[in-house]
């Protein structure tokens, strides 16, 4: 939650020079809770706004998701439908990475009691400190000039090294990183979101079958 803070001040900052008041900010932040394609919507956000536009580029940049809640399905197909899809509203990055480990270590499901304290509260500080960031951000002009900005890349290293089992284990990564990196260098847009989470699954589902 500590990690949050730092670049949900940077993103409510940033909505508000676009245009963005006090009210619009936890709205966004709120009812669509995905940080990365917050940070694009804002990027692109002009007046009026294109809509089609930003909506395409949102789903893009949260296409990770879909991979994400195919992972985490075989821990709650107990649910009823009501609870799940309330389970994937408030699944982020970070909740997505924790809860999953969690239930990995009984390896038959997800515990709500656990999977809901993180999640919430990631969620609360998110929406509150995207907020604050709308409120201050005027105040302080540039908050990226301190440093805040690196705390979305510093959050993701540390859910690294916390999945991090050897270097045989983390050849997707490393596909992944490289597709990523060349798809953002040659093709502009998101795209680079969806090639490299494809390329991960499908380098960690060759890697695994030769491995066998």
């Amino acid at each position: 939650m500590v990690g949050f803070v730092p670049f949900a001040l940077v993103l409510g900052a940033q909505a508000a020079e676009r245009g963005f008041s006090i009210v619009e900010v936890p709205l966004m932040t709120g009812l669509n809770f995905g940080g990365g394609s917050e940070f694009a919507a804002v990027e692109l956000w002009t007046s009026p706004p294109h809509v089609l536009l930003i909506v395409a580029i949102t789903f893009l940049v949260n296409s990770r998701h879909l991979l994400m809640g195919a992972a985490l399905a075989p821990f709650i197909r107990h649910l009823p439908k009501r609870k799940a899809l309330v389970t994937l509203f408030f699944m982020c990055d970070e909740s997505w990475a924790m809860g999953l480990a969690d239930a990995k270590k009984s390896a038959t499901v997800l515990s709500l009691g656990y999977f809901f304290g993180v999640a919430l509260g990631l969620y609360s500080t998110w929406v509150i400190f995207t907020t604050v960031g709308a409120f201050v951000g005027p105040f302080l002009g540039d908050v990226t000039r301190y440093g805040f900005d690196m705390a979305f890349p510093a959050v993701f290293l540390v859910m690294l090294a916390g999945m991090w089992k050897g270097a045989v284990a983390a050849r997707p990564w490393l596909v992944s990183l490289i597709i990523a990196g060349t798809t953002y260098v040659l093709f502009p847009g998101a795209w680079y979101v969806p090639a490299g989470a494809v390329s991960g699954v499908l380098s960690a589902f060759f890697c695994a079958r030769s491995d066998a």
